[in-house]
């Protein structure tokens, strides 16, 4: 039971580390990809708002993939792309409703699933950054987004991995105490092994010795 709560243990402590590395490094990406992480030319996205419900809402997270041609994207695909919007250049998850071809350009007119209108600004070439995959994981933007603040970061990943580290550094501790403790030869292990059945010999003979005199007490009328 201990090697399987051992084992349980062990693998769950990898797990979380895995967790934590792969957060740590989405975080640390998107700080060098305009904002944008990036996982082996797949890009994780917290949606911001309903614009595109019920497809996918505020608080889920999608996942988008790089674009190799942007002339094979077509009508009805999802794409993230920077736009203005309030006067500030903001990342933006719209569906495309026409592709614009101009000679050697193209742009793309889009509209959220929820809005009753077009985007003011098309979807410029040199802005998008990806196309949704498909994939939509309900609510877990929400913990991305608190994982990429101060307090999430440290709660979520830093504690975890100390505790993960200090845990891998006491078994090393104890596996290096262990190993420089004197091994016994095979004739002083024999010689205990010898001395434990003599011990428990002599005891046993004692019970019976003990039960053998009480069986033989005078009984007092």
């Amino acid at each position: 039971m201990k090697k399987v709560l051992k084992t349980i243990v062990n693998v769950l402590a990898w797990v979380l580390l895995a967790l934590a590395l792969l957060v740590t490094i989405a975080v640390f990406s998107s700080e060098k990809n305009n904002g944008v992480a990036h996982l082996f030319g797949f890009m994780p996205m917290s949606v911001q708002t309903d614009s595109m419900a019920p497809t996918f809402k505020s608080g889920d997270m999608i996942i988008l993939k790089e674009v190799d041609d942007l002339y094979k994207l077509e009508e009805g695909q999802v794409i993230t792309f920077y736009t203005i919007i309030n006067g500030k250049r903001v990342l933006n998850t719209h569906r495309i409703v026409k592709v614009n071809r101009f000679e050697r350009d193209i742009s793309f007119t889009t509209r959220g699933d929820n809005n009753d209108r077009q985007d003011d600004l098309p979807a410029y070439s040199s802005d998008i950054i990806g196309v949704w995959t498909g994939v939509n994981l309900k609510g877990v933007g929400k913990a991305v987004d608190y994982l990429k603040t101060k307090d999430g970061f440290f709660i979520c990943i830093v504690i975890p991995m100390a505790i993960f580290f200090l845990i891998e550094l006491y078994k090393f501790i104890v596996a290096l105490i262990e190993l420089k403790k004197p091994k016994l030869s095979e004739a002083d292990e024999e010689e205990i092994k010898r001395r434990a059945v003599e011990e428990y010999l002599a005891k046993e003979k004692e019970k019976a010795a003990n039960a053998a005199a009480e069986g033989e007490a005078p009984v007092e009328e």
